[in-house]
């Protein structure tokens, strides 16, 4: 399985029409799709199709033809995703109509050209599982801990501050592993 860290995107026009996909983490779909009909008012469409695992590590898959006739946009985009095996993913599909009909056959092919596309495109990772982790740390430990996350390239989940403060992590067991290690390095 494969996953997208960041968001991507690329455009594709055929016989006028203009489509512009993007690829981003299924964290960010919501959010995103709300800009982007913000940033392109004038567009028909806002195709989109999302894979994600949840607590079960079962994948969940969804689809929107945003109008396009049934079957022809949304389904073509999710068996793109499906077939390059990408998870915890989204893609959105932006359409400009340019005036020529398509046809059912023609959009189908559009939609999957401009998702394969945007994959193509992407800088993809191997799925990894990530756990949440917590640690009850005095305030005066918290740059260290923030540092070494940052350092690591791990995820700040959140931070309670109470009587000390809750630090929540998500990442590899791997990873979990080298920040308590890296953590202890550098206590004073």
């Amino acid at each position: 399985m494969l996953t997208v860290k960041e968001i991507f995107f690329s455009e594709y026009e055929i016989k006028k029409s203009k489509f512009i996909s993007y690829l981003a983490p299924y964290s960010e779909f919501d959010e995103l799709l709300k800009k982007l009909q913000n940033e392109h008012p004038k567009a028909r469409h806002f195709v989109y199709a999302y894979r994600y695992l949840n607590e079960f590590d079962q994948v969940v898959e969804n689809s929107s033809d945003d109008g396009e006739p049934k079957g022809t946009s949304g389904k073509p985009t999710l068996a793109t995703l499906a077939g390059k095996d990408i998870v915890n993913s989204c893609i959105i599909t932006v359409r400009y109509f340019g005036g020529i009909k398509l046809g059912t056959g023609g959009l189908v092919r559009a939609y999957s050209d401009s998702a394969n596309k945007v994959i193509s495109e992407a800088k993809l990772f191997p799925y990894t599982k990530e756990f949440l982790y917590e640690y009850e740390i005095e305030y005066s430990e918290l740059q260290r801990y923030e540092y070494v996350a940052n350092k690591l390239g791990i995820k700040v989940v959140d931070k309670v501050f109470s009587e000390n403060v809750i630090f929540k992590i998500s990442c590899e067991k791997e990873k979990k592993e080298e920040f308590e290690k890296e953590v202890l390095l550098h206590t004073s």
